[in-house]
């Protein structure tokens, strides 16, 4: 009776947003990190993983856990896709993903102890969905098991941990014990693993019968387990979004659910799988997956190659030209450009390392900021000058506020803005400016339906972010 029960238990999709991408700069940032970027389709990671597990399938609404800085983010990326999560938890910091998974876990099992969740990173691309679906009607016929899905390797790769697959579980060739779990690799060795043939690339991909995974992270890390509950239990709704306690939170280990859990319990199993499966860990990994030409390279945006071959080439800006050269990654966005060898390509974080010690701020914030009300972007900065676009989305407005040091300029060059400035509230329509003078309290909004553009040039002896006071704010910043 409890295996028939098993066999289709409600599988609550759980999508881990975190990370920074700090391999794929200077395209992926730290306040905007490679989940959020259109980088295999036209859709972003993070919205091509939310539709993986949408539109029936017995799958519930998904619990996304993201950094706080990301909420907004997240929330309308899920929005433009049409998909609406039963919860975004937001971390106040990072403590890996055992803390993570306790958190959803805690939320499922209080309502559904018997429910599985899906345990899924935001940033891979999966090109054989049919394989994955299979692959997890295969996990959740296991019982109270703790099954990862394991990638069958199609080549030796050092960047990778790797899973040691055994004996089929319950006679189900589909489902395999796990033997052990091993770093990545030294080429050699990675060599032997894919000889072997019973060697699997760890995906980090789980499914987890709420209770059981719990039951195991009691008995196998059990301060993980009392940090999150504290953490659970002292949350507080913000705005739709779950805000977990920070002072509970922040003395939660920092831990891998492989360390905590996987590596260690008797209750693990893997689903080899062929799902067209790639972390998206680097350009190279990128220029693995993509669409290439006769010379091998792969390019994007307005990209000249001549006598090029075996390459990524990707601009978001400038034009870019190259001329005798192989095997190599170039990627310009408006405020920086890589070069490196392909062969070099996971060490790009070294660069994003120095960029940090200098004081740059190129690895943090990406050309265009995103905010809640819409985006913007500085065109141009120079002594006490900076000349700004902005786009406000239909119904959104900016908080209301005033600034100590700058006056701004406001010239609406598509749409219409309300403006208040002071005691004055009034419309400006396409081609009509406005002064916001140094200390006054003002607001931009767009009343109308569709994306207000306008050109902001502010002047003054401190122009920084900080620079403003929030009397009022529609999403929760003042």
């Amino acid at each position: 009776m409890g295996r028939a029960e098993a066999v289709s238990p409600q599988i609550v999709p759980v999508i881990l947003s975190g990370g920074s991408g700090t391999r794929l700069w200077p395209l992926s940032r730290s306040l905007y990190p490679k989940q959020f970027l259109p980088l295999a389709s036209e859709r972003t990671l993070l919205q091509e993983t939310l539709l993986r597990v949408a539109g029936g399938g017995g799958f519930a609404a998904p619990i996304v856990v993201c950094n706080e800085e990301h909420r907004f983010i997240v929330a309308e990326q899920a929005r433009l896709v049409g998909i609406e999560p039963q919860a975004i938890v937001l971390e106040p910091m990072g403590r890996n993903t055992a803390a993570a998974v306790a958190v959803a876990a805690l939320m499922v099992a209080g309502r559904d102890p018997h429910a599985h969740l899906l345990v899924m990173p935001s940033d891979h691309v999966i090109g054989l969905p049919e394989a994955f679906q299979a692959a997890i009607a295969a996990g959740s016929r296991t019982e109270d098991r703790l099954v990862t899905f394991g990638v069958k390797p199609t080549r030796p790769e050092t960047g990778f941990g790797y899973i040691e697959a055994g004996d089929a579980v319950d006679g189900d060739e589909t489902v395999r014990t796990i033997r052990r779990f091993v770093e990545k690799p030294d080429a050699a060795t990675a060599a032997e693993y894919v000889a072997a043939g019973s060697f699997l690339w760890n995906s980090g991909i789980f499914l987890l019968p709420a209770g059981t995974f719990l039951a195991e992270l009691e008995r196998l890390a059990p301060d993980v387990l009392k940090a999150c509950k504290a953490a659970v239990a002292g949350e507080q709704r913000d705005l739709g979004f779950q805000r977990l306690d920070r002072q509970a939170f922040a003395a939660c280990p920092s831990v891998s659910i492989d360390v905590a859990v996987m590596e260690r319990t008797d209750r693990g199993a893997v689903v080899p799988v062929e799902m067209a499966w790639s972390d998206v860990g680097s350009w190279s990994a990128l220029w693995e997956i993509a669409h290439r030409d006769a010379d091998g390279n792969a390019s994007s945006g307005p990209v000249f190659a001549v006598d090029t071959r075996d390459s990524y080439l990707r601009s978001a800006g400038p034009v870019v030209a190259t001329v005798g050269l192989d095997n190599v990654v170039v990627v310009a966005t408006k405020d920086a450009v890589l070069v490196t060898s392909r062969d070099r390509a996971q060490d790009v974080r070294q660069a994003v390392d120095r960029l940090a010690a200098a004081g740059r701020h190129e690895h943090l914030t990406p050309p265009e900021t995103f905010r809640p009300w819409g985006s913007f972007q500085t065109v141009d900065l120079g002594d006490r000058f900076q000349v700004k676009r902005i786009v406000v989305q239909p119904g959104q407005r900016l908080s209301l506020q005033m600034h100590h040091h700058r006056a701004e300029h406001w010239i609406v060059v598509r749409g219409t803005a309300k403006v208040t400035c002071n005691d004055r509230a009034f419309l400006l329509h396409e081609n009509e400016s406005t002064y916001i003078p140094l200390g006054s309290t003002h607001r931009l909004e767009n009343p109308g339906r569709v994306p207000l553009h306008l050109i902001e040039v502010q002047s003054g002896s401190y122009l920084g972010e900080d620079d403003i006071v929030r009397f009022e704010d529609t999403y929760g910043r003042s």
